[in-house]
Order: C-alpha cells, then sequence, then structure tokens
C-alpha cells in the first residue's frame, strides 16, 4: 500500500497573499486524471483545461495525467503515458485499444501519485473515475468524478455499443457502479444531474451542477473599425475562399454523424435547393475527408468550406467570421461547449431541441426537432432572412454567457468542494492562504 500524508497531518506552510473576498483558501496539490489525448481542440478537453487554468488562477498546484498523445499547453504540468506501439495515430472515441492505453494511464498515475501525494484526484470521464477510485482507495484521497455524459451513452452514439447487442447491459451495470465510487460529482448539465439521479440511483447530496463555462474575455466579438478586426476578417474570407458578400453559417466540433454533420450537410443541400444564398464554413475533426466527399456527391464544392483541426486558439477568429451559428448535436446525454462559445461571440444559434441546449440557450435559442434536417435547413433561413432578430438574439446571448457561465465563478465552486471533502473547516488540513479584497 502507498504511504501518503493524510492531509490533516499535513504542515501548514503560512498564509500567502491571494486575490479577492478576504477568506481564507487553500493551497491545494491537485491530480486530475484525463482519459484522452488532452489537449485536443474539441468539447471535453476544454472543459479540461479551462477548469485546470480557473483552478491554478485561485493559486492551486494542478497535475494532468492523460494519453500519450496531445499538445501540450504552457504553464500546464502534464505528465503523459509510454505510446502503444500498435496503435499511435489515436484521436477521439470508443476504442478497444484504449483498454492498453487505460492501464498505462493507470500506471502512470500510481507514480504520479506517489511523487506529487495529492490533496485531491479529480478525474475526468469514466475511465478517469474508475483510475481515480482505485488511487483513492489505496490513498485514501478524495476522488472528484467530472461527468460529462452517459457512458455507454456515448459508446451507442459512437456506433462503438448497441443497445439490443450483448455487452450494453454489462457496460450499464459497469458505468453504475462507477459512478458511485467517487465522494463527489460534477456534472456539465443540469440534465445530467437529474440523469445521474434517476437512472443511475446516484444520491443527489454528491452530485454538483456545474455546467460548462466560457472565457468571455477570449471569447468576445470582434471590434468594428476601418482597418481593424473587420479587414482582417474580410482577409481571413478571402484566406478560406469564401465569398465576401454571403452569408455565413459556421460550425466548430467534432465531426461524426452523433454530432450531427450529415444533418449540417443535408440542411446546406436544402437551403441551396430553396435558393437561399449562404456559405457553410465546417471547422472540426476527425473524419475530414469522408464528409466532404458526402458534400462533394451532392454538389456543394462552392457550398461549404471544411477546415479540419482548427486550434483553440484561433476558434475566436475563425467563429467570428459567421453570420449565424449552428450546433446540430443529436445526442441527449452529453454537454454542448460549443454553444456557449457561440454565445460569448454574440452569434444567433441554431441547435436541435435537446435539454441540455435549453440549459445553455434558453428562450434565446432558435430550435429544431432532434434529427430533422430539413427544419434545421428551415431555422437557419429564418436567421439569414431577418437580420435584425438574428443581431438581437446575439447580442442577448453574449449577455446571458457574460452574466451566467464563468470559469473563474465555476473554479471557485469547484475549491469549495474540493474543501468540503477535506473538512474545510479545520484549517490546518492543509496549506491556506488569504484572498484579499481588489
Amino acid at each position: 500500500m502507498i504511504r501518503t500524508v493524510p492531509p490533516q497531518a499535513r504542515t501548514v506552510t503560512g498564509l500567502e497573499p491571494g486575490a479577492r473576498d478576504g477568506r481564507l483558501v487553500p493551497n491545494l496539490n491537485v491530480l486530475m486524471i484525463a482519459p484522452t489525448s488532452f489537449f485536443a481542440d474539441y468539447g471535453c478537453h476544454v472543459r479540461i483545461l479551462e477548469e485546470a487554468q480557473a483552478l491554478q488562477r485561485l493559486g492551486q498546484r494542478v497535475t494532468i495525467v492523460t494519453y500519450y498523445q496531445g499538445r501540450d499547453i504552457a504553464g500546464l504540468a502534464i505528465r503523459r503515458t509510454r505510446p502503444v506501439p500498435w496503435h499511435s495515430n489515436y484521436e477521439v472515441g470508443s476504442s478497444r485499444h484504449k483498454i492498453a492505453f487505460d492501464v498505462l494511464l493507470l500506471w502512470t498515475a500510481l507514480k504520479t501519485v506517489q511523487r506529487l501525494r495529492p490533496d485531491i484526484i479529480h478525474a475526468h470521464l469514466h475511465e478517469g473515475a474508475l483510475i481515480g477510485a482505485f488511487l483513492s482507495r489505496l490513498t485514501g484521497t478524495p476522488l472528484v468524478f467530472d461527468f460529462q455524459g452517459s457512458l455507454t451513452g456515448e459508446m451507442v452514439d459512437h456506433g462503438f455499443l448497441r443497445h439490443d447487442g450483448p455487452f450494453y447491459k454489462p457496460m450499464r451495470w459497469l458505468e453504475q457502479r462507477i459512478d458511485h465510487l467517487p465522494h463527489a460529482i460534477l456534472t456539465s448539465s443540469h440534465y445530467a444531474t437529474e440523469l445521474l439521479a434517476r437512472e443511475f440511483g446516484c444520491s443527489p447530496a454528491r452530485i454538483h451542477p456545474l455546467p460548462d463555462c466560457v472565457n468571455t474575455d477570449f471569447f468576445r466579438p470582434p471590434a468594428r473599425h476601418a482597418n481593424g478586426p473587420a479587414s482582417e476578417q474580410a482577409a481571413l474570407r478571402a484566406e478560406l475562399g469564401i465569398p465576401a458578400d454571403v452569408p455565413l453559417v459556421v460550425y466548430l466540433g467534432l465531426l461524426a454523424d452523433y454530432q450531427g454533420t450529415p444533418d449540417l450537410i443535408e440542411a446546406a443541400a436544402r437551403l441551396r435547393a430553396l435558393g437561399t444564398r449562404a456559405h457553410f464554413l465546417i471547422m472540426g475533426f476527425p473524419n475530414v475527408d469522408l464528409y466532404r466527399g458526402v458534400a462533394a456527391r451532392l454538389g456543394l464544392d462552392g457550398n461549404i468550406t471544411f477546415t479540419g483541426k482548427v486550434p483553440y486558439e484561433l476558434a475566436p477568429r475563425y467563429l467570428a467570421l459567421g453570420d449565424v451559428a449552428v450546433a446540430p448535436k443529436r445526442s441527449l446525454t452529453e454537454g454542448s461547449g460549443k454553444l456557449l462559445n457561440y454565445m460569448a461571440l454574440a452569434l444567433p444559434t441554431v441547435t436541435y431541441d435537446t435539454p441540455v441546449s435549453r440549459e445553455y440557450l434558453g428562450d434565446l435559442g432558435v430550435y429544431a426537432p432532434t434529427g430533422d434536417s430539413s427544419a434545421l435547413a428551415d431555422r437557419i433561413a429564418g436567421l439569414i432572412y431577418d437580420r435584425r432578430q438574428a443581431t438581437w438574439l446575439g447580442q442577448r446571448l453574449r449577455e446571458r454567457a457574460v452574466a451566467h457561465y464563468s470559469w473563474d465563478v465555476a473554479g471557485r465552486t469547484i475549491l469549495d468542494i474540493y474543501t468540503g471533502l477535506m473538512g474545510a473547516a479545520q484549517p490546518a488540513a492543509t496549506a491556506w492562504r488569504i484572498e484579499r479584497g481588489a
């Protein structure tokens, strides 16, 4: 058994200057387990990144253990597994090779725990929660599970499981067992909170809704003035081969059937058939060649531009080109962080009518029935033709993002959950500092 110093026995190193509120806050050593190729430029990775950076701004020490692939981020301590020689090009999604990846991740996390002696284990996704539970039981360290969607739901979405297949019930049982292992669960939506309680029998006392958030200083509408961002946007449109005078519909995210990529292409075909002038800028990966071929067979070469992967750092610049944003995700259990990026950029947004979309957009979203590409096209056309309404919706969505979806607030919520698990009423639990008024 690994011997670690229990949190209540750690030496207090003193009080250090903080930022705000004049209250005591801890200096914690946080181990994040990310069973994915962090960092890649899409949904769950953005949540991991923004949570880690929000905690760092609050003075916490964060180390991320992840797969061997992925992009390093300046300022983040990342520990990677060794590669497996037979499958070196893994990107996203369910795969039988993830079993080997997760064994290596467990080994790397075990070594990291020995070296760092973390105060909190913060596990992302179900594989991370299973690994984290083993380490938590081994060391007595509290475990927080960041739930971003149903494991079996995602496997069905990716075509890796079938509801009527022989492995669905065993995997559903395993998912339920994993959901009951952590000391606290963070959910990326209120719908996920209800799902855990209703379908998996988790105690509501352990579940803490923490919807995805957005950095509204980073994702913000460009200023409009001559020889400034407007001219830069015109240059970028020209670079991408997008006509200057055509309304632009933007999408940024994974390209997959469950993300509604085929529906997006069908919507573009319908708009062209109706004579609606529109160009689609579809940004993301994988399967770019597959969907580019689908669009070409429908004669949409002049109506759709596929960029492939767009680095997260460039996402605001590319999204700001759009007049309308779209998110035709079919999954009912996963989060949809792209909606928040659209909102922060004041983009009127068309999406399928799912609980998560309703939670983020409220009455300001433009909804189509899930899976109905014709309705999706009609809703997009409505915003293209009614620019006044589109602008009004975009501005209100920006205000909603600023008011309700701040990562700094989310970081404080996470830290409160950490300290609650550790017995925050006893300040000798770990090193502490004072947050002072600005």
